[in-house]
């Protein structure tokens, strides 16, 4: 039995893990074995067990999940890390500006892309943005970047040197995710000023591990379904990081850790747009590269925007259009569209530290913009 539950555990983390694998006939055979082993599983009673089911069964047995997680170093060696580090810490366009946070961005596919695009955001600010660097694992935990080598784990490294102000990180399906503790305690070890953003992203192929799921499919999705899909993705993973994120800086005795709400906008968004209220885009999987749900340009400078909030505490209004918009319709109003969206999400989200009365009222012109 013991092993059955071990190749079970296995199954699930690849699973999770590499998007292909989820998609299989092989991965739907898989569950279909644990649900013969652990017919509980199948909460809804529809004699089919989800993938979603399947994970929160694990997260309510602590023995299967800690074979689940046993199981974890054999997948992080089969992933790729990949950081960069720039020549200097001040990025070369920002000279002669205000000197701003040193910020490296640590997490996974759904939040990389942010360190190239806000840079050129900070400086269209007149900020002067410091980037420290990145470190990306695919589909990755921020646990499996903790485990990453010293060697080879630049953002330990840096956070030793007391070389980093903000770090953002994003954990991926199983919470609470240790990674994001050591690391804030490292960081803040060096520097006591130093801030967290945790990104809490939007649901992989919008919870639906059936293998026929398209990104076409979205197109389908209903505001009722949509408000479904956000309250079970409250319940069953955005709460636990909450809890986490409240105990850690209850541990820490400060408040140094937040919550970027990219769900909050990613969700609002693909509602405005079945309401036909969401300039230059009529279709939802217009915001998707995929299935999985990789960002397309509207999506990703939807994140970065929240980023951007969170990071400097002022609302992204006036910025201009960013090159990867260009191309699209209504590209200048859909640009303020998005960042009015990024901006209320983040204030209306109290974990994310950012409030809406104190930004607007600190904020000043944008460089190189008219009021």
């Amino acid at each position: 039995m013991k092993h059955l539950l071990a190749c079970l555990a296995f199954a699930l983390l690849w699973a999770v893990s590499s998007p292909l694998c989820a998609q299989s006939a092989r991965m739907q055979s898989r569950l279909a074995q644990m649900l013969k082993v652990f017919p509980d599983a199948d909460a809804d009673k529809d004699g089919k067990l989800s993938m979603d089911e399947a994970l929160k069964y694990l997260e309510t047995h602590p023995q299967l999940k800690a074979l689940f997680e046993s199981q974890e170093e054999g997948v992080e060696a089969a992933k790729k890390v990949s950081s960069w580090a720039p020549a200097a810490l001040s990025a070369p366009d920002a000279s002669g500006l205000p000197a701003g946070p040193r910020v490296f961005v640590c997490g996974h596919s759904f939040m990389i892309y942010t360190s190239t695009l806000l840079p050129p955001l900070a400086k269209a600010a007149g900020i002067g943005y410091q980037d420290a660097g990145r470190q990306m694992i695919s589909s990755s935990r921020v646990m499996q970047h903790w485990k990453v080598p010293d060697e080879q784990n630049l953002a330990k490294a840096l956070l030793k040197e007391g070389k980093v102000d903000v770090l953002t990180l994003s954990p991926h399906v199983l919470l609470p995710d240790d990674g994001i503790d050591r690391f804030t305690l490292l960081g803040l070890e060096r520097n006591p000023k130093l801030k967290v953003l945790v990104q809490a992203s939007w649901p992989a192929r919008d919870d639906d591990a059936s293998v026929d799921f398209t990104n076409e499919k979205r197109n389908e999705t209903t505001l009722e379904h949509l408000r479904k899909m956000r309250a079970d993705f409250r319940a069953a993973w955005l709460d636990t990081l909450e809890k986490q994120v409240r105990e850690l800086n209850a541990k820490t005795g400060r408040e140094a850790v937040f919550i970027v709400p990219a769900s909050e906008a990613v969700f609002a968004l693909r509602e405005r747009i079945v309401n036909g209220t969401a300039p230059g885009l009529s279709r939802q999987a217009e915001l998707f590269r995929d299935a999985l749900g990789h960002p397309g340009p509207a999506l990703a400078a939807l994140v970065t925007y929240c980023h951007f909030a969170c990071i400097f505490g002022r609302s992204p209004a006036g910025l201009p259009v960013p090159a990867e918009l260009g191309s699209l319709p209504q590209a200048e109003e859909l640009n303020r569209f998005l960042q009015q969206l990024a901006w209320d999400a983040v204030t209306q989200y109290p974990m994310s530290g950012v409030k809406a009365e104190v930004k607007e009222a600190s904020a000043g012109p944008v460089k190189g913009i008219k009021p």
